[in-house]
């Protein structure tokens, strides 16, 4: 008899909110030998909306990521949320594990859906893809959030100590944790104030590894090892949408810097919002401040608006 998985209940009930704020699960073959991609995507499309992509970052799959951030957006936006390529239900035989081509299988499931503008939200490596397909398809994004994606990061950041982990095997072994010790040691480098997960069973948190990290784990830390590849300040174009860069104020994979660096790269076209006493999981260690900051340039379009509980 197969044992009870907290984990696999807990995904359950994801789902079902996903369904009840009016999205359904569908499958993309994208025809090039071997890509498929899932998409949560409206039910029924509103014309008369705009249209809101939501791009998740490494880690448990986009249910997980976006499941509080989903219900404050989808009264104001047609919400289109795809697992990127080797987590959920997407995955290719292709051997690209750059952002480059997340962000053109991406583009392919919004045509194949028929959105033709849409602004996003790119979360982590999410940010990586977003800022890729804002630089890539201008007339289609119409707004940006990065949320504590290093896109203005260097490869000779890895050699200057500029990042906390300089090996990049080792940040590979802890972003996709095969071990209950790997797993806390995730947490604790993600949340500046992390849950008590120390104190759990082992056996709670294998069955949440078997269940969120066992599939693709080698295409996955390749996706990892190709983010610093032959990556050049000078080499990132300077997106023209009006963008919104959040932040936390103790991210430990990505220090705050980045956001700083970033900003001053795009300039007057952009805005920062850092949130205090996060650290990178901003969107599940202060999802309250994260979710407003969102709100208010996206829906209110209106900068005084960001909430006041960050620094800009």
């Amino acid at each position: 008899m197969p044992c009870f998985s907290f984990t696999q209940s807990k995904n359950s009930c994801f789902r079902s909110n996903f369904i009840r704020a009016g999205l359904r699960s569908t499958v993309t073959d994208l025809k090039d030998g071997g890509t498929t991609m899932h998409c949560w995507v409206p039910k029924s499309p509103n014309p008369s909306k705009p249209n809101l992509l939501l791009l998740h970052g490494l880690g448990v799959n986009a249910m997980w990521q976006f499941a509080d951030l989903i219900r404050h957006v989808t009264p104001h936006y047609n919400v289109y949320v795809p697992d990127l390529l080797f987590f959920g239900d997407s995955s290719t035989t292709r051997p690209d594990r750059s952002e480059t081509f997340q962000a053109e299988c991406v583009m392919r499931v919004m045509e194949a859906h028929s959105v033709r503008t849409f602004s996003l939200v790119g979360l982590s490596y999410g940010g990586f893809v977003g800022y890729r397909l804002a630089a890539q398809y201008k007339e289609a994004v119409e707004r940006v959030v990065i949320c504590c994606a290093a896109v203005c990061m260097e490869e000779k950041d890895l050699q200057e100590g500029v990042l906390r982990v300089s090996d990049l095997d080792e940040a590979a072994s802890i972003l996709v944790p095969q071990t209950p010790n790997k797993l806390r040691e995730l947490v604790k480098y993600t949340f500046f104030r992390p849950p008590p997960v120390g104190f759990m069973p082992s056996c709670l948190l294998r069955d949440f590894i078997e269940t969120m990290f066992t599939d693709f784990v080698q295409e996955k830390k390749e996706l990892i090892l190709a983010i610093p590849k032959n990556r050049k300040l000078s080499d990132l174009p300077k997106i023209p949408q009006p963008t919104l860069i959040i932040w936390g104020e103790h991210d430990n994979l990505f220090p705050l810097e980045y956001a700083h660096k970033l900003k001053m790269h795009l300039g007057e076209n952009a805005q920062l919002a850092v949130i205090k006493d996060a650290g990178h999981a901003i969107n599940a260690e202060k999802s309250k401040e994260f979710n407003k900051v969102i709100k208010s340039f996206l829906i209110n379009f209106k900068r005084s608006q960001i909430s006041p509980s960050a620094n800009q």
